[in-house]
This record gives structure tokens, sequence and C-alpha cells, in this order.
């Protein structure tokens, strides 16, 4: 059994929920993690960027819901029984991610972990921090904070 330290990572590495987004693999870090909701209809507010899907109370507390198809310029799907809302905490806000199917959970050590492929001055990258790499799976690690923390839409 593995030892956990107060910054939520173990001996062995930090570690990730992953996700999927149009076939692509995601990461989070586990700890800002609240919980894993099922996909149901949310409440849209009028007026609001496309990639803010609505709102959902969660037991007495609206969370407003991100959905990241809409976030990363993708193509809108219907929704399957796999589409899910992770509501994880950002800075003091509570936030929910539309992803289209949670995976696992992932341990990433120092060496398992690259920095940010440089993709040219075009391309921004500003909420991603890191590639993971697990046997021959390649993870994009998100920046929660940078992804949607300066998301005026979401202010409160």
């Amino acid at each position: 059994m593995s030892s956990t330290n107060t910054a939520g990572a173990s001996a062995a590495g930090d570690q990730y929920l992953t996700f999927a987004v149009d076939g692509c693999e995601y990461g989070l870090e586990i700890l800002r993690v609240q919980e894993i909701k099922g996909y149901s209809r949310v409440t849209p507010i009028p007026r609001t960027p496309p990639h803010v899907k609505g709102v959902l109370n969660l037991r007495g507390t609206i969370v407003p819901v991100i959905d990241l198809r809409a976030r990363f310029a993708l193509p809108e799907i219907e929704h399957t029984r796999f589409s899910v809302v992770i509501v994880l905490t950002v800075g003091t806000r509570v936030i929910g991610l539309l992803v289209d199917a949670v995976s696992d959970v992932l341990t990433v050590g120092a060496a398992d972990r690259g920095a940010v492929p440089d993709l040219g001055g075009t391309v921004d990258t500003a909420f991603v921090a890191g590639m993971a790499k697990s046997g021959e799976r390649l993870v994009t690690l998100l920046d929660v904070d940078r992804l949607v923390g300066g998301d005026a839409a979401l202010a409160g």
C-alpha cells in the first residue's frame, strides 16, 4: 500500500482522474474532484458563452456546468449513458465539467510525465499542464485553473 502526503501525491506519483472527450484522453488532479455525476438536464442561463451549458442543483449548491466539447471547439454530440459531469473545485468555486465518459484513476510518476508539447505559437495550450505516459496510452493533463479559472462567465 502506498502512502499519501498532504499534497495529494502518493509515493508512486500524482493521481489523476482520466476521462474522454471526442476519443481523446485527458486527466485532472484527483484531489480537485468532488464527485462524478451522471449527466442530466441542466438549466440554461441566457447570454452565457456556448461552452457554459447551464447550471445544476447539487444538493442545494448551484453549480455551473462547462461542456468541454464546446470549450475545445469540438462538434456537439448526443449525450449517452456514459456522459457525466465531473464536479470539482476551482479556487473557491464548485464547477462541473461535462465529458463523454470517465475512464479511471491514473498514477503518474515523475518519469512518466512530460512537458507540454511545442505546437507553435498559434495553438493555445495554456490549459495543458503536461502529458502523461502509461504504457501505450498518452494522456493530456489539464490545468483546471487555467481551463476555467479565468472564465468571466463563471465569476461569482
